[in-house]
């Protein structure tokens, strides 16, 4: 497919969207320059209309969007991006230009801290200590939590059901990551149980 650039007069616009979280990040605008520098250098490049020149995302906090994939509407004048970013997106230090009360995709984003703490371990991590202990130990965690669940569930507290199923969906985490897998993996097989 290619891109309609003159439908809109030159400029497309842009969605950028997290490829873990699937939160929209933001929205800008390219032109057919900005599309071809980003597809070669593999960072978001934009059209920047207010200082009329081109803009690659981060170039001065550091802050990059990381291109994973890109898809083209059915109108072929509007783009997605699934990026990974480098930090903040915003200029106000937010992760997204929109402002909503939290990640409503945070299981996956919770992945990539449970990834972070297992490539770059430290004391202090819960998650390398746990680890440190085996498979064995990480799936017995996930027993427990499991059980205090189901005993919360049956109290009927409501804040107890919370804490407890939180802490068996993080030790479930840990447990996926540590097969190698990721919630994708899950995410994948239950669409596929669902048809």
């Amino acid at each position: 497919m290619k891109i309609d650039f003159e439908k809109s007069g030159g400029l497309v616009p842009v969605i950028i969207q997290d490829d873990q979280t699937l939160e929209v990040l933001m929205l800008g605008y390219m032109n057919e320059e900005a599309w071809d520098m980003t597809l070669q250098d593999k960072k978001v490049t934009f059209y920047s209309r207010s200082k009329d020149r081109l803009w690659r995302k981060g170039e001065t906090s550091g802050h990059f969007l990381e291109v994973n994939s890109t898809h083209i509407d059915c109108d072929q004048d509007t783009i997605l991006i699934k990026v990974t970013p480098q930090g903040p997106t915003c200029h106000t230090g937010t992760r997204s230009c929109f402002d909503t009360d939290f990640t409503q995709n945070f299981l996956f984003e919770l992945e990539r801290i449970i990834q972070n703490r297992i490539d770059f371990p430290t004391q202090e991590s819960y998650v390398n200590r746990l680890r440190g202990r085996g498979l064995n130990k990480i799936a017995q965690k996930v027993g427990e939590e499991a059980v205090e669940t189901v005993i919360a569930a049956l109290a009927e507290r409501e804040e107890d059901f919370v804490n407890e199923t939180s802490d068996l969906l993080f030790h479930l985490l840990l447990l996926i990551r540590e097969k190698g897998l990721h919630v994708a993996d899950i995410a994948k097989n239950l669409e596929g149980r669902h048809q």
